[in-house]
């Protein structure tokens, strides 16, 4: 991120500066002369522009992976082992693609006008942000022994049979972490409107879930693991 300009009296010229955002270095120049009656404008600018850089900041951090994580991650011991071999893929094998990929793009010359090398680490900031959030889910997991989930009443790794009350269709859910949702396989993350609305609840209650659509009734017919 390099930043130049010449405002009146204001010279801007370059100074290298460094940060980082995990495993993410950003470089910016920036120095600032004031001369004469131009100081107290020259302030005001450079808090504009200290208040932007810190608004990048914290909008990359948000957006490429450095949302809060909860204090802890529950995991079935499968969904652990998979999260743990996606880690170990990303390390071995994308991260040192996304780095030959950088070398490859550097190769072709000028780096200010080649739209390839910049790609090239836009996406190696990507992965590393989400191996970051994956070591940071790791870290923080806790994994769930089946023997010790009560099923008298609705929570997380249960099996729940359900009946929509309106169109008499059943449905078979099983609520895990968000970790390891996957709608097509019936595993509906602890986070979603239905499975908030369950949780707590037992076999024969009917509960009122808020969805796009609208509300949706559902009665559990069965708790299991």
């Amino acid at each position: 991120m390099i930043l130049l300009f010449q405002i009146s009296k204001i010279n801007i010229k370059k100074v290298n500066l460094k940060f980082g955002i995990g495993n993410v270095d950003f470089n910016v120049y920036l120095c600032i002369r004031f001369e004469g009656s131009d100081v107290l404008m020259g302030v005001g600018i450079l808090f504009i522009l200290v208040s932007f850089l810190l608004f990048k900041i914290f909008y990359f951090n948000y957006k490429y992976g450095g949302e809060h994580l909860p204090y802890n991650i529950y995991l079935t011991r499968e969904g652990y082992d998979k999260m743990k071999a996606d880690l170990e893929h990303l390390r071995a094998v994308e991260r040192p693609a996304a780095s030959a990929a950088i070398a490859e793009a550097r190769d072709k010359g000028d780096l200010s006008e080649n739209a390839e090398y910049d790609a090239a680490k836009e996406a190696q900031a990507l992965l590393e942000a989400r191996i970051a959030k994956m070591e940071s889910a790791i870290s923080s997991a806790r994994i769930i022994d089946s023997s010790n989930v009560d099923t008298d009443k609705v929570q997380i790794l249960t099996r729940v049979r359900l009946l929509n009350t309106a169109t008499g269709k059943e449905m078979n859910y099983q609520l895990v972490s968000e970790n390891e949702a996957n709608f097509k396989e019936g595993k509906l993350s602890i986070g979603t409107p239905i499975a908030q609305a369950l949780i707590g609840h037992s076999i024969g209650d009917v509960v009122e879930v808020v969805v796009p659509a609208g509300k949706m009734s559902l009665k559990v017919l069965d708790i299991t693991i």
